[in-house]
Protein backbone atom coordinates (compact mmCIF):
# COMPACT_ATOMS: atom_id res chain seq x y z
CA UNK A 1 0.00 0.00 0.00
CA UNK A 2 1.24 3.46 -0.90
CA UNK A 3 2.49 5.61 1.97
CA UNK A 4 0.10 8.37 0.89
CA UNK A 5 -3.00 6.31 0.19
CA UNK A 6 -6.14 6.21 2.33
CA UNK A 7 -8.84 3.66 1.48
CA UNK A 8 -12.35 2.99 2.68
CA UNK A 9 -10.93 0.25 4.89
CA UNK A 10 -8.73 2.88 6.55
CA UNK A 11 -11.81 5.05 7.06
CA UNK A 12 -13.73 2.22 8.71
CA UNK A 13 -10.80 1.41 10.99
CA UNK A 14 -10.40 5.07 11.92
CA UNK A 15 -14.07 5.29 12.85
CA UNK A 16 -13.82 2.13 14.95
CA UNK A 17 -11.00 3.72 16.95
CA UNK A 18 -12.41 7.23 17.30
CA UNK A 19 -16.16 6.61 17.41
CA UNK A 20 -16.26 2.93 18.34
CA UNK A 21 -19.32 3.00 20.57
CA UNK A 22 -21.27 5.53 18.54
CA UNK A 23 -23.98 4.26 16.20
CA UNK A 24 -22.94 3.75 12.60
CA UNK A 25 -26.08 2.13 11.18
CA UNK A 26 -29.63 1.28 12.17
CA UNK A 27 -31.75 -1.13 10.12
CA UNK A 28 -35.01 -2.83 11.06
CA UNK A 29 -34.56 -1.74 14.64
CA UNK A 30 -31.06 -3.23 14.89
CA UNK A 31 -28.30 -0.78 15.82
CA UNK A 32 -24.64 -1.29 14.86
CA UNK A 33 -21.77 0.74 16.31
CA UNK A 34 -18.74 1.80 14.29
CA UNK A 35 -16.65 -0.82 16.08
CA UNK A 36 -19.25 -3.52 15.42
CA UNK A 37 -19.44 -2.50 11.77
CA UNK A 38 -15.67 -2.87 11.35
CA UNK A 39 -15.82 -6.31 12.97
CA UNK A 40 -18.80 -7.46 10.89
CA UNK A 41 -17.21 -6.31 7.63
CA UNK A 42 -14.00 -8.14 8.59
CA UNK A 43 -15.95 -11.35 9.24
CA UNK A 44 -17.55 -11.13 5.80
CA UNK A 45 -14.14 -10.39 4.29
CA UNK A 46 -12.81 -13.58 5.90
CA UNK A 47 -15.61 -15.58 4.32
CA UNK A 48 -15.08 -14.00 0.91
CA UNK A 49 -11.35 -14.61 1.20
CA UNK A 50 -12.03 -18.28 1.95
CA UNK A 51 -14.23 -18.35 -1.15
CA UNK A 52 -11.25 -17.21 -3.22
CA UNK A 53 -11.98 -13.50 -3.52
CA UNK A 54 -8.78 -11.45 -3.76
CA UNK A 55 -7.87 -7.92 -4.81
CA UNK A 56 -9.43 -6.93 -8.12
CA UNK A 57 -12.09 -9.69 -8.10
CA UNK A 58 -15.71 -8.63 -8.41
CA UNK A 59 -18.53 -9.44 -5.99
CA UNK A 60 -22.03 -8.63 -7.24
CA UNK A 61 -25.05 -7.87 -5.08
CA UNK A 62 -28.69 -7.78 -6.15
CA UNK A 63 -30.54 -6.78 -3.03
CA UNK A 64 -32.61 -4.17 -1.28
CA UNK A 65 -30.86 -1.93 1.23
CA UNK A 66 -29.63 -3.86 4.26
CA UNK A 67 -26.81 -4.08 6.78
CA UNK A 68 -25.34 -6.96 4.73
CA UNK A 69 -25.07 -4.58 1.77
CA UNK A 70 -22.90 -2.28 3.88
CA UNK A 71 -20.90 -5.20 5.27
CA UNK A 72 -20.07 -6.15 1.70
CA UNK A 73 -18.85 -2.64 0.96
CA UNK A 74 -16.52 -2.78 3.97
CA UNK A 75 -15.41 -6.34 3.23
CA UNK A 76 -14.53 -5.47 -0.35
CA UNK A 77 -12.53 -2.48 0.86
CA UNK A 78 -10.49 -4.72 3.15
CA UNK A 79 -9.82 -7.29 0.41
CA UNK A 80 -9.26 -4.82 -2.40
CA UNK A 81 -12.21 -6.41 -4.20
CA UNK A 82 -14.72 -4.53 -6.33
CA UNK A 83 -18.45 -4.60 -5.60
CA UNK A 84 -20.99 -4.60 -8.42
CA UNK A 85 -24.26 -3.20 -7.03
CA UNK A 86 -27.00 -4.22 -9.46
CA UNK A 87 -30.07 -2.09 -9.99
CA UNK A 88 -33.01 -4.34 -9.08
CA UNK A 89 -35.27 -2.26 -11.31
CA UNK A 90 -33.50 -3.58 -14.40
CA UNK A 91 -34.99 -6.28 -16.58
CA UNK A 92 -33.69 -9.86 -16.45
CA UNK A 93 -31.87 -9.32 -19.76
CA UNK A 94 -30.14 -6.23 -18.40
CA UNK A 95 -29.11 -7.99 -15.19
CA UNK A 96 -27.73 -10.86 -17.25
CA UNK A 97 -25.65 -8.38 -19.23
CA UNK A 98 -24.22 -6.74 -16.08
CA UNK A 99 -23.15 -10.15 -14.74
CA UNK A 100 -21.58 -11.17 -18.05
CA UNK A 101 -19.82 -7.82 -18.30
CA UNK A 102 -18.21 -7.95 -14.85
CA UNK A 103 -17.79 -11.74 -14.36
CA UNK A 104 -18.15 -11.68 -10.55
CA UNK A 105 -16.76 -14.52 -8.50
CA UNK A 106 -19.55 -14.20 -5.93
CA UNK A 107 -23.19 -13.16 -6.33
CA UNK A 108 -25.37 -12.19 -3.36
CA UNK A 109 -29.10 -11.85 -4.06
CA UNK A 110 -32.38 -11.41 -2.22
CA UNK A 111 -34.80 -14.33 -2.79
CA UNK A 112 -37.42 -12.09 -4.41
CA UNK A 113 -34.85 -10.82 -6.92
CA UNK A 114 -33.24 -14.16 -7.81
CA UNK A 115 -35.60 -14.70 -10.79
CA UNK A 116 -33.78 -11.80 -12.47
CA UNK A 117 -30.66 -13.98 -12.83
CA UNK A 118 -32.44 -17.13 -14.02
CA UNK A 119 -31.11 -16.73 -17.57
CA UNK A 120 -27.55 -15.78 -16.55
CA UNK A 121 -24.59 -18.13 -16.62
CA UNK A 122 -23.97 -18.62 -12.90
CA UNK A 123 -21.67 -21.63 -13.27
CA UNK A 124 -18.52 -19.74 -12.29
CA UNK A 125 -20.07 -17.88 -9.35
CA UNK A 126 -20.58 -18.74 -5.72
CA UNK A 127 -24.19 -17.93 -4.91
CA UNK A 128 -25.44 -16.57 -1.59
CA UNK A 129 -28.99 -15.71 -0.63
CA UNK A 130 -29.85 -13.04 1.92
CA UNK A 131 -32.32 -15.55 3.38
CA UNK A 132 -32.15 -19.30 4.06
CA UNK A 133 -30.40 -21.98 2.02
CA UNK A 134 -32.05 -23.24 -1.12
CA UNK A 135 -29.96 -24.90 -3.80
CA UNK A 136 -28.01 -23.58 -5.61
CA UNK A 137 -28.07 -20.66 -3.15
CA UNK A 138 -26.34 -20.79 0.24
CA UNK A 139 -27.44 -18.65 3.16
CA UNK A 140 -25.48 -15.42 3.40
CA UNK A 141 -25.04 -15.97 7.11
CA UNK A 142 -22.58 -18.75 6.23
CA UNK A 143 -20.33 -16.23 4.49
CA UNK A 144 -19.43 -14.58 7.81
CA UNK A 145 -16.34 -16.36 9.17
CA UNK A 146 -14.91 -16.22 12.67
CA UNK A 147 -11.22 -16.09 13.43
CA UNK A 148 -8.52 -13.62 12.40
CA UNK A 149 -9.52 -11.45 9.42
CA UNK A 150 -7.35 -11.50 6.30
CA UNK A 151 -4.59 -8.90 6.04
CA UNK A 152 -5.69 -5.69 4.30
CA UNK A 153 -4.97 -5.81 0.57
CA UNK A 154 -1.84 -4.03 -0.60
CA UNK A 155 -3.72 -1.57 -2.79
CA UNK A 156 -3.53 2.15 -3.38
CA UNK A 157 -6.50 4.46 -3.10
CA UNK A 158 -6.77 4.63 -6.89
CA UNK A 159 -7.83 0.96 -6.86
CA UNK A 160 -11.39 0.21 -7.90
CA UNK A 161 -14.03 -0.14 -5.19
CA UNK A 162 -17.28 -0.32 -7.17
CA UNK A 163 -18.53 -0.79 -10.71
CA UNK A 164 -21.81 1.07 -11.14
CA UNK A 165 -23.51 0.61 -14.49
CA UNK A 166 -24.80 3.77 -16.08
CA UNK A 167 -27.50 4.21 -18.67
CA UNK A 168 -26.91 2.71 -22.10
CA UNK A 169 -25.64 5.28 -24.61
CA UNK A 170 -25.38 2.79 -27.44
CA UNK A 171 -28.00 0.32 -26.31
CA UNK A 172 -26.02 -1.41 -23.54
CA UNK A 173 -25.09 -0.06 -20.10
CA UNK A 174 -21.48 0.81 -19.30
CA UNK A 175 -19.89 0.02 -15.96
CA UNK A 176 -18.23 3.04 -14.38
CA UNK A 177 -15.25 1.94 -12.25
CA UNK A 178 -15.16 4.10 -9.12
CA UNK A 179 -12.05 4.23 -6.96
CA UNK A 180 -11.54 4.52 -3.21
CA UNK A 181 -9.99 7.93 -3.84
CA UNK A 182 -12.94 9.22 -5.84
CA UNK A 183 -15.65 8.01 -3.49
CA UNK A 184 -13.81 9.23 -0.38
CA UNK A 185 -13.12 12.59 -2.01
CA UNK A 186 -16.85 12.91 -2.72
CA UNK A 187 -17.63 11.99 0.89
CA UNK A 188 -15.14 14.54 2.24
CA UNK A 189 -16.66 17.19 -0.02
CA UNK A 190 -20.11 16.49 1.43
CA UNK A 191 -18.79 16.61 5.01
CA UNK A 192 -17.31 20.01 4.25
CA UNK A 193 -20.18 21.69 2.40
CA UNK A 194 -22.90 20.40 4.73
CA UNK A 195 -20.82 20.76 7.94
CA UNK A 196 -21.56 17.15 8.89
CA UNK A 197 -20.62 15.97 12.39
CA UNK A 198 -20.91 12.85 14.52
CA UNK A 199 -24.35 14.09 15.56
CA UNK A 200 -25.81 13.86 12.05
CA UNK A 201 -28.18 11.06 11.13
CA UNK A 202 -28.68 10.13 7.48
CA UNK A 203 -32.05 8.98 6.21
CA UNK A 204 -30.82 6.04 4.12
CA UNK A 205 -33.73 5.77 1.74
CA UNK A 206 -31.95 6.00 -1.62
CA UNK A 207 -31.10 2.56 -3.03
CA UNK A 208 -27.52 1.46 -2.48
CA UNK A 209 -27.26 0.34 -6.11
CA UNK A 210 -27.43 4.06 -6.93
CA UNK A 211 -24.36 6.28 -6.57
CA UNK A 212 -26.40 8.82 -4.64
CA UNK A 213 -27.29 6.16 -2.05
CA UNK A 214 -23.69 4.98 -1.71
CA UNK A 215 -22.36 8.53 -1.63
CA UNK A 216 -24.68 9.78 1.10
CA UNK A 217 -23.89 6.75 3.25
CA UNK A 218 -20.14 7.27 2.85
CA UNK A 219 -20.50 10.95 3.69
CA UNK A 220 -22.15 10.16 7.04
CA UNK A 221 -19.52 7.48 7.63
CA UNK A 222 -16.72 9.96 6.94
CA UNK A 223 -18.22 12.34 9.50
CA UNK A 224 -18.49 9.62 12.13
CA UNK A 225 -22.26 10.01 12.00
CA UNK A 226 -24.92 7.36 11.48
CA UNK A 227 -27.36 6.23 8.81
CA UNK A 228 -30.79 4.70 9.30
CA UNK A 229 -31.04 2.18 6.46
CA UNK A 230 -34.49 1.77 4.92
CA UNK A 231 -35.04 -1.21 2.58
CA UNK A 232 -37.42 0.77 0.38
CA UNK A 233 -38.83 4.26 0.08
CA UNK A 234 -41.81 4.69 2.36
CA UNK A 235 -42.83 8.32 3.05
CA UNK A 236 -44.33 7.53 6.46
CA UNK A 237 -41.18 5.59 7.45
CA UNK A 238 -39.02 8.53 6.39
CA UNK A 239 -41.05 10.88 8.57
CA UNK A 240 -40.69 8.37 11.41
CA UNK A 241 -36.89 8.34 11.07
CA UNK A 242 -36.80 12.12 11.14
CA UNK A 243 -39.10 12.36 14.15
CA UNK A 244 -37.93 9.40 16.22
CA UNK A 245 -34.25 9.14 15.30
CA UNK A 246 -33.56 12.80 14.55
CA UNK A 247 -32.80 12.29 10.89
CA UNK A 248 -30.94 15.33 9.63
CA UNK A 249 -29.66 14.55 6.11
CA UNK A 250 -31.54 13.05 3.17
CA UNK A 251 -31.19 12.60 -0.57
CA UNK A 252 -34.27 12.96 -2.77
CA UNK A 253 -35.43 12.66 -6.35
CA UNK A 254 -38.94 13.42 -7.65
CA UNK A 255 -41.52 12.59 -6.39
CA UNK A 256 -39.94 11.58 -3.04
CA UNK A 257 -39.83 14.95 -1.27
CA UNK A 258 -43.42 15.78 -2.18
CA UNK A 259 -44.53 12.40 -0.78
CA UNK A 260 -42.58 13.02 2.43
CA UNK A 261 -44.20 16.43 2.80
CA UNK A 262 -47.62 14.83 2.36
CA UNK A 263 -46.82 12.20 5.00
CA UNK A 264 -45.50 14.89 7.36
CA UNK A 265 -48.69 16.91 6.97
CA UNK A 266 -50.79 13.82 7.65
CA UNK A 267 -48.87 13.05 10.86
CA UNK A 268 -48.46 16.63 12.02
CA UNK A 269 -44.66 16.49 11.74
CA UNK A 270 -42.63 19.66 11.25
CA UNK A 271 -39.57 17.66 10.16
CA UNK A 272 -37.75 19.74 12.75
CA UNK A 273 -34.40 17.87 12.80
CA UNK A 274 -34.03 17.69 9.02
CA UNK A 275 -31.46 20.28 7.97
CA UNK A 276 -30.02 19.05 4.64
CA UNK A 277 -31.85 17.63 1.63
CA UNK A 278 -29.95 17.19 -1.61
CA UNK A 279 -31.07 16.22 -5.10
CA UNK A 280 -33.38 17.67 -7.70
CA UNK A 281 -36.99 18.80 -7.54
CA UNK A 282 -39.51 21.26 -8.89
CA UNK A 283 -39.53 24.87 -7.59
CA UNK A 284 -43.08 24.38 -6.28
CA UNK A 285 -42.01 21.44 -4.12
CA UNK A 286 -38.96 23.33 -2.87
CA UNK A 287 -41.10 26.32 -1.92
CA UNK A 288 -43.42 24.02 0.01
CA UNK A 289 -40.45 22.39 1.73
CA UNK A 290 -39.11 25.82 2.78
CA UNK A 291 -42.47 26.64 4.36
CA UNK A 292 -42.64 23.38 6.31
CA UNK A 293 -39.03 23.44 7.53
CA UNK A 294 -37.50 26.92 7.09
CA UNK A 295 -34.44 25.83 9.06
CA UNK A 296 -33.43 23.29 6.43
CA UNK A 297 -31.57 23.82 3.16
CA UNK A 298 -32.19 22.11 -0.15
CA UNK A 299 -28.88 21.63 -1.94
CA UNK A 300 -28.95 21.52 -5.73
CA UNK A 301 -26.12 19.83 -7.54
CA UNK A 302 -24.70 18.61 -10.82
CA UNK A 303 -22.92 15.31 -11.03
CA UNK A 304 -23.00 11.89 -12.57
CA UNK A 305 -21.89 8.38 -11.71
CA UNK A 306 -18.65 9.09 -13.54
CA UNK A 307 -17.79 11.94 -11.14
CA UNK A 308 -18.37 9.82 -7.99
CA UNK A 309 -20.92 12.38 -6.81
CA UNK A 310 -21.79 16.06 -7.12
CA UNK A 311 -19.13 18.09 -8.91
CA UNK A 312 -21.00 21.34 -8.29
CA UNK A 313 -23.42 22.22 -5.51
CA UNK A 314 -24.95 25.04 -3.48
CA UNK A 315 -28.09 25.89 -1.57
CA UNK A 316 -31.02 26.26 -3.93
CA UNK A 317 -31.68 29.69 -2.42
CA UNK A 318 -28.18 30.92 -3.33
CA UNK A 319 -28.88 31.00 -7.05
CA UNK A 320 -32.29 29.45 -7.94
CA UNK A 321 -32.16 27.56 -11.20
CA UNK A 322 -28.41 26.95 -11.15
CA UNK A 323 -26.61 23.71 -10.34
CA UNK A 324 -24.37 25.40 -7.79
CA UNK A 325 -20.67 26.23 -7.79
CA UNK A 326 -17.86 23.81 -8.69
CA UNK A 327 -16.61 21.95 -5.62
CA UNK A 328 -13.18 22.55 -4.14
CA UNK A 329 -10.03 20.80 -5.42
CA UNK A 330 -11.66 20.10 -8.78
CA UNK A 331 -11.52 21.90 -12.10
CA UNK A 332 -14.70 22.39 -14.12
CA UNK A 333 -14.74 24.08 -17.51
CA UNK A 334 -17.05 24.65 -20.45
CA UNK A 335 -15.64 23.86 -23.88
CA UNK A 336 -16.77 24.11 -27.48
CA UNK A 337 -16.84 21.40 -30.17
CA UNK A 338 -13.06 21.78 -30.59
CA UNK A 339 -12.53 21.30 -26.83
CA UNK A 340 -11.53 24.95 -26.43
CA UNK A 341 -12.70 26.97 -23.38
CA UNK A 342 -15.61 29.33 -24.00
CA UNK A 343 -16.45 32.67 -22.42
CA UNK A 344 -18.69 33.01 -19.38
CA UNK A 345 -22.33 32.74 -20.37
CA UNK A 346 -21.58 30.66 -23.47
CA UNK A 347 -23.09 27.18 -23.69
CA UNK A 348 -20.73 24.27 -24.22
CA UNK A 349 -19.86 20.83 -22.92
CA UNK A 350 -19.11 20.43 -19.20
CA UNK A 351 -15.66 18.91 -18.63
CA UNK A 352 -14.14 17.98 -15.27
CA UNK A 353 -10.75 17.18 -13.79
CA UNK A 354 -9.91 16.08 -10.23
CA UNK A 355 -9.80 13.14 -7.79
CA UNK A 356 -13.53 12.41 -8.01
CA UNK A 357 -13.33 11.52 -11.72
CA UNK A 358 -13.87 7.80 -12.28
CA UNK A 359 -11.21 5.38 -13.49
CA UNK A 360 -12.99 4.55 -16.73
CA UNK A 361 -15.71 2.36 -18.22
CA UNK A 362 -15.25 -1.35 -17.60
CA UNK A 363 -14.24 -3.18 -20.80
CA UNK A 364 -14.75 -0.04 -22.93
CA UNK A 365 -11.29 1.21 -23.88
CA UNK A 366 -12.45 3.07 -26.99
CA UNK A 367 -15.06 4.93 -24.95
CA UNK A 368 -12.42 5.77 -22.33
CA UNK A 369 -10.07 7.23 -24.93
CA UNK A 370 -12.86 9.44 -26.22
CA UNK A 371 -14.20 10.42 -22.79
CA UNK A 372 -10.79 11.33 -21.31
CA UNK A 373 -9.41 13.17 -24.35
CA UNK A 374 -7.30 16.22 -23.68
CA UNK A 375 -6.81 15.40 -20.02
CA UNK A 376 -10.44 16.10 -19.07
CA UNK A 377 -13.47 13.93 -18.37
CA UNK A 378 -16.00 14.90 -21.01
CA UNK A 379 -19.41 14.56 -19.38
CA UNK A 380 -21.48 14.76 -22.55
CA UNK A 381 -23.65 17.31 -20.76
CA UNK A 382 -24.10 20.92 -21.81
CA UNK A 383 -23.99 23.94 -19.56
CA UNK A 384 -22.67 27.43 -18.97
CA UNK A 385 -20.85 29.27 -16.20
CA UNK A 386 -22.08 32.71 -15.18
CA UNK A 387 -19.82 35.58 -14.17
CA UNK A 388 -19.95 34.50 -10.51
CA UNK A 389 -18.89 30.94 -11.27
CA UNK A 390 -22.28 29.22 -10.89
CA UNK A 391 -22.93 26.32 -13.24
CA UNK A 392 -26.16 26.30 -15.21
CA UNK A 393 -27.09 22.94 -16.62
CA UNK A 394 -28.60 23.25 -20.08
CA UNK A 395 -29.10 19.73 -21.40
CA UNK A 396 -27.36 16.82 -23.02
CA UNK A 397 -25.14 16.84 -26.05
CA UNK A 398 -26.49 15.27 -29.22
CA UNK A 399 -24.21 12.28 -28.64
CA UNK A 400 -25.56 11.74 -25.15
CA UNK A 401 -29.16 12.84 -25.00
CA UNK A 402 -30.31 11.65 -21.60
CA UNK A 403 -33.70 11.41 -19.90
CA UNK A 404 -33.93 11.42 -16.10
CA UNK A 405 -37.29 10.15 -14.81
CA UNK A 406 -37.18 10.27 -11.01
CA UNK A 407 -33.39 10.64 -10.95
CA UNK A 408 -32.69 7.51 -13.03
CA UNK A 409 -30.77 7.67 -16.32
CA UNK A 410 -32.41 6.62 -19.58
CA UNK A 411 -30.80 6.95 -22.99
CA UNK A 412 -33.13 7.24 -26.01
CA UNK A 413 -31.08 4.76 -28.06
CA UNK A 414 -31.82 1.98 -25.57
CA UNK A 415 -35.58 2.63 -25.61
CA UNK A 416 -35.62 3.02 -29.38
CA UNK A 417 -33.91 -0.35 -29.77
CA UNK A 418 -36.61 -1.98 -27.64
CA UNK A 419 -39.39 -0.24 -29.59
CA UNK A 420 -37.98 -1.42 -32.91
CA UNK A 421 -38.04 -5.03 -31.71
CA UNK A 422 -41.83 -4.87 -32.09
CA UNK A 423 -42.68 -6.11 -35.60
CA UNK A 424 -45.29 -3.38 -36.07
CA UNK A 425 -42.86 -0.48 -35.48
CA UNK A 426 -40.84 0.81 -38.43
CA UNK A 427 -39.24 3.92 -36.92
CA UNK A 428 -39.04 5.49 -33.48
CA UNK A 429 -37.67 8.64 -31.87
CA UNK A 430 -37.47 8.88 -28.08
CA UNK A 431 -36.85 11.98 -25.98
CA UNK A 432 -37.64 13.47 -22.59
CA UNK A 433 -40.54 15.77 -21.77
CA UNK A 434 -41.34 17.68 -18.56
CA UNK A 435 -43.38 15.69 -16.06
CA UNK A 436 -44.93 17.05 -12.86
CA UNK A 437 -44.59 13.77 -10.96
CA UNK A 438 -41.17 12.46 -12.05
CA UNK A 439 -39.47 15.64 -13.25
CA UNK A 440 -39.01 14.19 -16.71
CA UNK A 441 -40.81 11.44 -18.62
CA UNK A 442 -39.98 9.25 -21.61
CA UNK A 443 -41.93 10.00 -24.78
CA UNK A 444 -41.82 8.06 -28.06
CA UNK A 445 -42.92 9.13 -31.52
CA UNK A 446 -43.33 6.08 -33.74
CA UNK A 447 -44.10 5.22 -37.36
CA UNK A 448 -45.86 1.89 -37.88
CA UNK A 449 -44.95 -0.51 -40.65
CA UNK A 450 -47.27 -0.58 -43.66
CA UNK A 451 -50.60 -2.20 -42.86
CA UNK A 452 -49.88 -2.48 -39.11
CA UNK A 453 -52.09 -1.30 -36.27
CA UNK A 454 -51.09 -0.95 -32.62
CA UNK A 455 -52.34 0.85 -29.53
CA UNK A 456 -49.95 2.82 -27.35
CA UNK A 457 -50.65 0.83 -24.20
CA UNK A 458 -49.67 -2.46 -25.85
CA UNK A 459 -46.42 -1.01 -27.15
CA UNK A 460 -45.54 0.52 -23.77
CA UNK A 461 -46.06 -2.86 -22.09
CA UNK A 462 -44.00 -4.59 -24.80
CA UNK A 463 -41.05 -2.29 -24.04
CA UNK A 464 -41.50 -2.74 -20.29
CA UNK A 465 -40.99 -6.48 -20.71
CA UNK A 466 -37.59 -5.99 -22.39
CA UNK A 467 -35.87 -3.25 -20.43
CA UNK A 468 -36.30 -1.81 -16.95
CA UNK A 469 -39.86 -0.63 -16.50
CA UNK A 470 -38.79 2.86 -15.49
CA UNK A 471 -37.30 3.18 -18.99
CA UNK A 472 -40.52 2.41 -20.87
CA UNK A 473 -42.30 5.35 -22.52
CA UNK A 474 -44.94 7.09 -20.49
CA UNK A 475 -46.33 8.55 -23.71
CA UNK A 476 -46.43 7.13 -27.25
CA UNK A 477 -47.57 9.05 -30.32
CA UNK A 478 -48.07 7.41 -33.73
CA UNK A 479 -47.38 9.49 -36.85
CA UNK A 480 -47.49 8.77 -40.57
CA UNK A 481 -43.89 9.86 -41.12
CA UNK A 482 -40.94 11.56 -39.45
CA UNK A 483 -39.28 14.76 -40.69
CA UNK A 484 -35.94 14.35 -42.46
CA UNK A 485 -32.79 16.40 -42.81
CA UNK A 486 -31.36 17.29 -46.22
CA UNK A 487 -29.15 14.21 -45.91
CA UNK A 488 -32.18 11.99 -45.40
CA UNK A 489 -31.66 11.25 -41.70
CA UNK A 490 -34.47 11.59 -39.19
CA UNK A 491 -34.51 15.17 -37.89
CA UNK A 492 -34.62 14.42 -34.17
CA UNK A 493 -34.68 18.08 -33.19
CA UNK A 494 -37.72 18.69 -35.38
CA UNK A 495 -39.52 15.66 -33.93
CA UNK A 496 -38.83 16.83 -30.40
CA UNK A 497 -39.90 20.41 -31.15
CA UNK A 498 -43.16 19.22 -32.72
CA UNK A 499 -44.09 16.79 -29.94
CA UNK A 500 -42.78 18.24 -26.67
CA UNK A 501 -45.83 19.15 -24.65
CA UNK A 502 -48.11 17.54 -27.21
Amino acid sequence: MNLRSFTLHDQIQRNARLYGQRTAFVCDGHSVSHAQYAASAARMAAGLHAAGVVAGERVAILSHNSLAYLDLLGAAALLGAIIVPINWRLSADEVTFVLADTTPQVLIASPDLQPLVAAADLSTMRLFSTAADGAPWRALSGLYADGPPPAPAAINDDAGLAIVHTAAVGGRPRGALLSHRGLLAAAAKSVHVWSLTTADVGVGVLPLFHLAGIGLTLALLAAGGSTVVLPRFDPAAVVGVIEEQHGSVMGSFPPMLAAVLDAAAASGSALSTLRVVTGIDAPETLARFAEVQPGADFWVAYGQTETSGSISTSRYSDRPGSAGMPVEQHSLAIVDDEDQPVADGTIGEIVVRGPMVFSGYWNCEADNTFTFRGGWHHTGDMGRLDADGYLWYVGRSAAKELIKPGGENVYPAEVERALLEHPAVAEAVVFGVPDTQWGEAVKAVCVLAAGQQLVAEKLIEFVGQRIARYKKPKQVVFVASLPRTAAGAVDRAAVKAAHTGA
